[in-house]
């Protein structure tokens, strides 16, 4: 038989394949078919995978190295994995982000990550999955990114919705985050300094500088010259070797969540990507005050902002 004909008829038979109506808790699979009213959910489960987030790291690498020739460094590390939490206090950044890259599960504090390794461990016994939470720091951010008055171009909404645009991720933080809700003013807000000779991890803010940085670099909407820190949430992945409840589209009938290949923590994923969408943000606000048609061009429009920051 001839092998185009054979391959034809491979493919056909693949499209006749049955249609998935069973949907899983946790995914889009019902919500995408219930707006799009497709009756295989498989038109969503495809679509909806992260495994598109390969393209955008991809992006991030061109990004980072895109910002590294202004001396802007981006990394992460994990903190949190099933409750488990790291510390990372009085450790050096680089020697944080080196650390982090040569981890299993990217934690910087090696008592917690062999804790972090036996709760997935444990987890993936009892056919039950664990989320947790990453942190990303970007350093040698010029002040000046992003927007007080314009909404869609403030730099903590931007990296908000690049961050909670990866799947799974269920809520962000920047700087102190949530902790801002039960610390007086006195404890949140950052006093500023100034000093002719900036501070090696404010190198770009005119001279001014915070000796605390609980804004994580962000002050209404515009990067302060300090370190930007942000850091997001991930839920359990909600693949389970142990079935959830659901119901069928068609027959509307109960029926126990088929398991498909899945990891047990994706945590550590997540924080690479989170790294990149994060280089991506602060590539465009970037260029969006600095943009030109060559490289050339940008340099010099960064050194002549450099310089005004220097007069000011």
């Amino acid at each position: 038989m001839n092998p185009d004909i054979k391959y034809a008829r491979r493919a056909a038979s693949l499209e006749k394949g049955a249609p998935v109506t069973r949907p899983r808790p946790g995914h889009a699979d019902l919500s995408g078919a219930l707006k799009y009213g497709h009756r295989d959910l498989r038109n969503v489960l495809e679509r909806s995978s992260a495994r598109e987030t390969a393209a955008r790291v991809a992006v991030g690498a061109v990004a980072r190295k895109f910002l590294s020739e202004f001396g802007i460094q981006v990394g992460s590390y994990v903190t949190e994995i099933g409750g488990i939490k790291s510390q990372t206090k009085g450790k050096n950044l680089s020697s944080l982000f080196k650390t982090a890259d040569n981890s299993p599960v990217r934690c910087v504090d090696k008592k917690a990550e062999k804790r972090m390794i036996n709760k997935i461990d444990n987890a993936m016994k009892d056919g039950d999955t664990v989320g947790g939470v990453f942190e990303v720091i970007v350093t040698g951010v010029p002040a000046g990114l992003g927007s007080y008055s314009q909404w869609d171009r403030r730099l903590n909404a931007k990296l908000a919705y690049s961050l909670m645009s990866i799947q799974a991720i269920k809520g962000v933080e920047v700087g102190l985050g949530f902790n801002v809700s039960k610390t007086p003013g006195s404890g949140v807000m950052d006093e500023i300094y100034y000093s002719r000779t900036a501070p090696r991890y404010a190198p770009a803010a005119g001279g001014f500088y915070r000796k605390t940085n609980n804004a994580g670099g962000i002050e209404g909407g515009v990067s302060s010259g300090m370190p930007i820190v942000v850091r997001a949430a991930m839920k359990p992945i909600p693949t389970l070797r142990s079935p959830l409840s659901s119901v069928d589209i068609n027959t509307k009938k109960k029926f126990a969540a088929a398991y498909e290949r899945s990891d047990v923590c994706a945590v550590p994923a997540a924080s690479v990507i989170g790294e990149a969408v994060t280089a991506i943000a602060i590539a465009d606000s970037f260029l969006d005050k600095f943009g030109g048609d060559s490289m050339e061009e940008i340099k010099r429009n960064y050194k002549g902002y450099l310089k005004q920051l220097e007069k000011f």
